[in-house]
């Protein structure tokens, strides 16, 4: 049986890019029925260990408190073990936070339709596209530029906070050592990461 738990604020994956527009959904639920339709997906793919990661803020029930209004940043991350590795899938598409969390379920529901109809291999490489976490030894963008899995990001913060960095980093001002310019390298390949990923 998998162990459910949420995740209070919202823990958006590293390297997701994020939505640049949301829209209104097809889909009428409430929270608490697009979680558990979520969780049953993942229970039924095998997945174990599963963390709901948004910006509701829910009671000890597990259940978003009353009057809460849908947060301004709506997205939706769903972690979870499956066999052996740490997957992820996130969404925030959708202006409703439930309405993200139902399209995560949704997209398992179809995945899972891989392994019933016999095509299990597909749905393994499938699979290795969701991995939760960066290479070991890796740093993401975000990390090396300082930036905070929740903050939304455009062109403009890009570059403001290379600049920033670049003025602390820079082999001019702290000497052009081997170790410092491999410090400002990162700091280069990551604006060029961040920047592919939110063109």
């Amino acid at each position: 049986m998998s162990k459910l738990a949420e995740a209070f604020p919202l823990y958006w994956p590293e390297g997701w890019p994020r939505a640049k527009s949301r829209h209104h959904s097809p889909f009428r639920q409430g929270f608490g029925q697009a979680r558990e339709f979520l969780f049953a997906e993942i229970r039924r793919m095998g997945g174990q260990r599963v963390v709901l990661s948004t910006n509701v803020p829910l009671r000890n029930d597990g259940l978003p408190r009353a009057n809460m209004p849908n947060p301004s940043d709506p997205g939706a991350a769903a972690y979870f073990r499956y066999k052996t590795h740490d997957l992820v899938f996130a969404c925030d598409r959708w202006r409703l936070c439930t309405d993200n969390v139902y399209a995560i379920a949704k997209t398992i529901e179809a995945m899972r339709g891989i392994e019933r109809w016999g095509a299990s291999e597909v749905l393994e490489r499938a699979f290795t596209g969701f991995k939760a976490l960066p290479e070991k030894g890796s740093q993401s963008w975000r990390s090396i530029l300082g930036i905070p899995q929740e903050h939304l990001v455009n062109r403009q913060v890009i570059e403001d906070r290379f600049r920033e960095l670049a003025k602390r980093l820079h082999t001019d001002i702290v000497g052009d050592s081997p170790e410092n310019r491999e410090k400002f390298q990162q700091l280069v390949e990551a604006r060029a990461a961040a920047r592919l990923e939110v063109a």
